[in-house]
């Protein structure tokens, strides 16, 4: 789980470009899209390149499970993420694939 830790954005040119996770040492993640006013949190596990995140506040109410993929290349986390309820996305070719560079 530690190479996860830290604080991650997508960049310009990604569909949410400014939106950052912050992953902590405790479990805990914090995410945020400040331009639009939208933050969340939670919990999550990230072992052998999955992702398990429980999303527990959502400012628009999108809360569940969602199950993924994760890949940390040098400054670069490349997430693939389903929806809840969804089943996990098996490559990076999943339409909720997002690049994120490392900023903290």
């Amino acid at each position: 789980m530690s190479d996860i830790l830290g604080k991650w954005e997508q960049p310009a040119g990604q569909p949410f470009a400014g939106l950052w996770f912050e992953f902590k040492a405790d479990g805990t993640f914090q995410a945020a899209l400040e331009s639009m006013g939208i933050f969340s949190g939670g919990t999550y596990s990230a072992v052998d390149g999955k992702l398990d995140m429980k999303q527990t506040e959502h400012t628009l109410g999108l809360l569940g499970k969602f199950e993924g993929l994760y890949a940390i290349e040098g400054d670069t986390l490349t997430m693939a993420l389903n929806n809840p309820g969804e089943t996990r996305p098996t490559d990076f070719k999943h339409p909720n694939t997002r690049i994120y560079k490392r900023i903290g």
